[in-house]
């Protein structure tokens, strides 16, 4: 979280007190997430592990957040970022077994190696990434995830929540290769024919769709023209689709699909390509 300002106060009012200014984000609403396009939700996910491998890595040592639920996060630009660090904590477990390592949870429970040094191997982090399997994770990647990603996702979700296996954000590694497959997508041409009109916008006759990126109509990101031909192909009420010169974090481009081309207008940042009928 960005901290952009404090101020220390001591007085008989109000003693040993820190005040912080920090960046607005806003409060996080799993409901809302899940009405998202899974490409959002991948966003928050990799700033969720990025956050982790911080922690487990700090100047400090290992740090865990002990209350690790949604309402202690907020999104910030898309991504997102911990607001409440008081419940956050350096210690380590101590222990003269590996019985006292014993990590209990309302689905599953972990029991974890006890060091010669007398301290629970890793607890800190571990405690920490099966709360963002729970809580982020699990919700969040596979729902509605590109099916050609579903592999992949799915040995994500497993090593996150099989703490006995994977003992380290080793994970983080997955991602770079889900972005890149994400990004890369390769469709296969559609016998569809589609007239392209340069430097021309549709600016009415739209439909919704989810997910989308427009809340009055069906806004979606694509690699290529193929796939976006093939989105419309396999919309009934698709006639054309705009390319529009904006992309998302990933750098898809935003394509709106469209339920007819009746009135076309200049645009000299889109290109319209229109259904051809027999």
């Amino acid at each position: 979280f960005q901290l952009y300002g404090y101020c220390y106060q001591d007085s008989n009012d109000i003693p040993d007190t820190l005040t912080t200014i920090t960046e607005l984000g806003s409060p996080l609403e799993m409901i809302q997430l899940l009405q998202t396009s899974w490409e959002d939700r991948f966003r928050i996910c990799l700033s969720l592990v990025r956050l982790l491998h911080y922690l487990a890595h700090s100047p400090l040592g290992s740090v865990t957040l002990l209350d690790f639920r949604p309402r202690q996060f907020v999104i910030v630009d898309g991504e997102l970022k911990v607001t409440d660090l008081d419940d956050a904590s350096i210690e380590e477990s101590s222990c003269t077994s590996n019985s006292d390592c014993f990590m209990e949870f309302p689905a599953r429970n972990f029991t974890l190696p006890c060091s010669v040094e007398g301290r629970c191997q890793s607890m800190n982090e571990k405690r920490n990434l099966y709360n963002a399997y729970r809580f982020f994770f699990t919700y969040l990647l596979p729902h509605s995830a590109p099916s050609s990603l579903r592999p992949l996702l799915d040995k994500i979700v497993n090593a996150t929540g099989n703490r006995n296996k994977h003992g380290s954000v080793k994970y983080f590694l997955f991602y770079p290769s889900v972005n890149s497959e994400f990004t890369q997508k390769s469709v296969k041409s559609a016998n569809t024919k589609y007239r392209r009109v340069p430097e021309a916008f549709i600016p009415d006759e739209n439909y919704r769709c989810w997910p989308s990126y427009h809340h009055k109509g069906c806004l979606l990101s694509v690699f290529d023209i193929n796939e976006a031909i093939e989105i419309c192909d396999s919309y009934s009420q698709c006639k054309a689709f705009v390319l529009t010169n904006q992309t998302t974090w990933t750098g898809r481009q935003l394509v709106f699909f469209k339920m007819a081309s009746n009135h076309i207008m200049p645009d000299p940042d889109k290109i319209t390509y229109v259904k051809v009928t027999d």
